[in-house]
């Protein structure tokens, strides 16, 4: 039970080193980006995540006015 808690907790560590080797010993390495508005192809062909195709057209709409609402539904 124990070797094979050990073996595991090795295997672990060693996954995880080859995962981060461009974090952990490149100077200034970073994770990649991997986010769709990160993609050069996709940038180019105007395509966007959905949160932020969401922020631009949630800008473009006017905010609703109350006053005028209420004004518009009494006549």
């Amino acid at each position: 039970m124990f070797f094979a808690f050990i073996i595991s907790a090795i295997l672990l560590f060693v996954g995880v080193l080859l995962l981060g080797v461009r974090i952990f010993f490149v100077k200034g390495g970073k994770f990649p980006n991997i986010h769709i508005g990160g993609i050069k192809g996709l940038k180019d062909k105007g395509i966007a995540c959905a949160t932020s195709q969401d922020r631009e057209a949630r800008s473009k709409v006017k905010p609703l006015n109350i006053s005028e609402l209420i004004d518009q539904i009494t006549k």
